[in-house]
């Protein structure tokens, strides 16, 4: 039996209840185990040493409810080369997704499609304690657990900038170079939604470490 916890951020109490997180509109949690033992696990695996440019910052509110036990804020990835701004806080598991998915898929469609390097991703979020798409009562978001990220948009070595709301029916260029990088997303990460979705997603793309399905192994790729 699953258990179910809601709980309601009143300005007044809402360091008490939750630190770490702002005041704002009801939400329901539910207390998931595999949160904190897939993080445990990802940071005793040392999968971060090799990331220069992620440094853990202190405790958002533990797992049970916002936040993450150890979060990190994350700068850049592929050493540097590509910069991500502002920087993202992300609970450990994210990381190295991140990591592969811009250094394996969006960069080399970077290089194919514009013929420069990829130099700086657009975060529109990162961490965040609040519920799914900000709708009052409804299911505590992967924001709240540091456990997704939303990318607005693309910087170029040239200058150029693609942009997901203008540019995902843009011109066949932008087009092709945009839903590569959503593919590649689809490879890396549980739960993938661009502007095809809905409207809530109509000007950056969703990526999240989240469970779906009796064993938590399905993808949702829109």
């Amino acid at each position: 039996m699953r258990l179910s916890l809601r709980v309601l951020l009143l300005p007044a109490l809402a360091s008490a209840l939750l630190s770490g997180c702002s005041s704002g509109p009801d939400f329901v949690a539910k207390v998931e185990p595999w949160r904190a033992k897939e993080e445990d696990s990802c940071i005793s695996s040392g999968v971060l040493a090799r990331t220069t440019f992620a440094s853990s910052r202190s405790a958002l509110g533990g797992p049970s409810v916002c936040g993450t036990e150890r979060p990190y804020e994350l700068t850049a990835v592929d050493n540097g080369r590509v910069r991500l701004k502002p920087a993202a806080l992300l609970r450990c598991p994210m990381i190295p997704q991140v990591e592969r998915w811009i250094r394996e898929s969006v960069s080399p469609a970077a290089r194919y499609y514009f013929g420069s390097e990829l130099v700086e991703v657009s975060v529109a979020g990162s961490y965040s304690c609040r519920p799914m798409n900000h709708v009052s009562g409804a299911r505590l978001s992967e924001h709240g657990y540091a456990n997704a990220l939303d990318v607005s948009g693309f910087t170029l070595a040239d200058g150029r900038t693609i942009s997901i709301k203008r540019d995902w029916q843009g011109d066949v260029q932008e087009q092709a170079f945009l839903r590569a990088a959503h593919r590649g997303a689809c490879d890396n990460f549980m739960t993938v939604l661009s502007p095809d979705y809905d409207r809530n997603h109509a000007d950056h793309f969703h990526v999240d470490l989240a469970r779906h399905g009796l064993a938590g192994l399905k993808r949702i790729c829109k």
